[in-house]
């Protein structure tokens, strides 16, 4: 296999992640850096770690099957170099838009410039009909679907936390009542979404127990666990011989909170790249497969590890240097945060992920998030919910799988022209 080939698109898998993680990937610590739970440098460092982990032990799933369900590989079988010129466009169309959407602070769907990517250079070098439009059709749906599940979901949380403890005359003592249950709603979605993945690996096989069992002991453990530290957090605010808190009981409550919200925009940092770090390394396996084997994948394949590795550098470095553009946009500029609020919403965007991930229906973090905080921004009276911000939001998810597509065939063409003469 040529070293300059690989070595090139491996760069530009590297790119695509870069842009991912800049753009993507902020979504998932947004709310927690604008309602003050975690400081900018705290949730670069925290999505960063997790984020690594969760693409590297998680995504392989996702990332084998990505190059096989939007187009019919079968269809480059007596051509494989023209798939991975297509592949190599990909790369090329998606990093450029998610570039172009973080300058502008836009929290884009890398999914949908993915899909809109390989259907583009597949209308162009196989023919209309050989891209799968249900699954196209889906994502759209999903558009619609997901922000406003999500803001519903979020609206529903926040009114009940309102309720429940933030009105309550004594919040600190109603807060202290609802802490098993967050704890136990936080950690089964988390049980859900992860750990079947995790107890499903070949070095638990040897453990008499199904998957969900071990998932629900999991969960249950870790849900005691955050209880008795939010617990001895409640105990921190009195004083010796007083019942007086330090401070006003508002900010206690938050502030406790804050410690919720941490950790559940942790539980989608994780999921986040456990699943869409596929959307920049996919085709660059792809690619690797076409080049040692010069077939293409007709099947799901294994991914070399060093494929995920790369694809965690990426997206680690693009959070870092570029994420705090979409950051902010989250987190600070579609309505003022706190702490119960962002909980709210990144609770809302974890049930929403994994509702739809039951039913089959392809979903954006981005979307849920944005739908998350836009629908408690509908139920707090007194808050405002900034058009000005949101209708570039929306505008950019409308044309991203359009953009990317044609951009994609634009890369398409060139490269078929220079690399292949066709």
């Amino acid at each position: 296999m040529p070293e300059f080939q690989l070595i090139l698109v491996a760069v530009l898998a590297l790119y695509v992640a870069w842009n991912l993680g800049a753009n993507d990937v902020a979504n998932s610590m947004g709310t927690s850096v604008g309602s003050k739970a975690l400081t900018l440098k705290q949730a670069l460092i925290v999505a960063g770690v997790l984020e690594f982990i969760g693409a590297v032990a998680f995504s392989q799933g996702v990332s084998a099957t990505l190059t096989t369900k939007i187009v019919n590989p079968i269809l480059f079988q007596d051509n494989p170099q023209l798939l991975l010129v297509g592949m190599v466009s990909v790369l090329l169309a998606c990093g450029i838009w998610l570039q172009i959407a973080t300058r502008q602070g836009l929290p884009v769907a890398s999914s949908h410039a993915v899909v809109g990517a390989i259907a583009g250079f597949s209308s162009l070098a196989a023919g209309w009909s050989a891209v799968e439009w249900t699954q196209i059709g889906q994502i759209c749906l999903a558009w619609i679907v997901t922000p406003l599940g999500s803001g519903a979901i979020a609206a529903l949380f926040y009114a009940i936390a309102r309720r429940e403890i933030l009105n309550r005359t004594t919040p600190i003592a109603s807060l202290q009542e609802w802490i098993p249950w967050l704890s136990s709603v936080l950690f089964a979605l988390f049980g859900v979404i992860v750990f079947p993945t995790l107890f499903g690996r070949p070095f638990f096989a040897v453990v008499p127990l199904p998957s969900h069992t071990l998932a629900l002991a999991a969960g249950g453990t870790a849900a005691i666990a955050l209880s008795i530290a939010a617990w001895k957090g409640l105990e921190g605010t009195t004083i010796a011989g007083n019942t007086q808190p330090q401070n006003p009981p508002s900010q206690t409550v938050e502030r406790i909170l804050g410690r919720f919200q941490v950790t559940s925009a942790c539980f989608v940092a994780f999921a986040h790249g456990s699943n869409d770090v596929g959307n920049a390394i996919a085709p660059l396996a792809a690619i690797v497969y076409i080049l040692q084997t010069q077939t293409v994948p007709l099947n799901p394949f294994p991914i070399p590890l060093w494929i995920l590795g790369l694809g965690g550098i990426g997206i680690v470095l693009g959070l870092a240097v570029q994420g705090k553009n979409v950051i902010s946009t989250v987190g600070e500029r579609i309505i003022p945060l706190q702490p119960s609020s962002g909980f709210c919403a990144e609770l809302a965007t974890a049930t929403t992920i994994l509702i739809a991930s039951r039913l089959g229906f392809p979903v954006s973090t981005s979307h849920a998030l944005v739908g998350a905080v836009v629908g408690i921004g509908l139920i707090q009276s007194q808050t405002e919910i900034r058009s000005s911000t949101l209708q570039p939001i929306v505008l950019a998810w409308a044309i991203t799988l359009p953009a990317s597509a044609l951009l994609c065939a634009l890369c398409f063409a060139i490269l078929r022209l220079g690399v292949l003469g066709m």
